[in-house]
């Protein structure tokens, strides 16, 4: 039994859990595509010679780059946030704001690793204008994910991230590709939509638009999709 690999951020509708059950019906091949990685369970617990790791998230981009390139440096200047009285209230919402006025990438990506542990129910979520809006979380003693970073910039050697949509990500495919979607989830209901991590959402229509662009690259180019 290999160990499974933890993400080091939260994410909604994480597929951690969901790994072993899923890599039954993930195909043979040279490269996994995810359009919209999320938080990479998949990518952290599969085995494929080279990954190409997308979203439109753009922090979440620039985060990942950055911890594949300077996981050192990163680790140390996010550790230096997770203390106690950094577990404030305050200092979250002044840190959110520091965060929605930064264009630094490499603050914002520690902000971001902050913000996702302290946060509530570890949420990614922006308003209409790009900035972060999740509240402050109220945990007792939020975990550092030191362990799951270093082991994710060891396995990003692997992988190149682009910040792109869906669309361009099926373009970036090949013969011999694998293309793994987790779209957002379709609403279940027009009041219980928790789609907008980013942008406008994605809709039911958005969700139709991606089935028959997999259908297309899967009995037109020989790529095999899991959606």
């Amino acid at each position: 039994m290999t160990k499974k690999h933890r993400a080091f951020l939260k994410w909604a509708g994480g597929k951690f859990k969901l790994v072993d059950e899923l890599a039954k019906h993930l195909p043979q091949g040279k490269r996994l595509i995810e359009p919209f990685v999320g938080a990479g369970s998949v990518f952290l617990n599969t085995d494929y010679d080279e990954y190409l790791l997308c979203d439109i998230n753009h922090d979440l981009i620039n985060l990942y780059n950055i911890v594949k390139n300077q996981p050192d440096a990163y680790i140390a200047a996010a550790k230096a946030m997770f203390v106690p009285e950094m577990n404030d209230k305050e200092q979250y919402y002044r840190i959110r704001t520091e965060f929605n006025q930064t264009k630094d990438p490499f603050k914002r990506s520690v902000y971001f690793l902050y913000m996702n542990r302290h946060g509530f129910n570890g949420l990614c979520r922006y308003n209409r204008k790009g900035g972060f809006n999740v509240p402050f979380g109220s945990y007792k003693k939020p975990y550092f994910p030191e362990e799951e970073l270093r082991y994710f910039s060891i396995k990003a050697q692997k992988a190149t991230f682009h910040c792109v949509s869906y669309e361009q990500a099926f373009e970036m495919s090949n013969t011999g590709d694998v293309i793994y979607c987790d779209p957002p989830y379709a609403p279940l209901s027009t009041t219980a939509s928790f789609t907008t991590y980013v942008g406008p959402g994605f809709s039911l229509d958005d969700q139709a638009l991606l089935a028959r662009q997999s259908r297309h690259t899967a009995l037109e180019r020989d790529i095999p999709v899991l959606i």
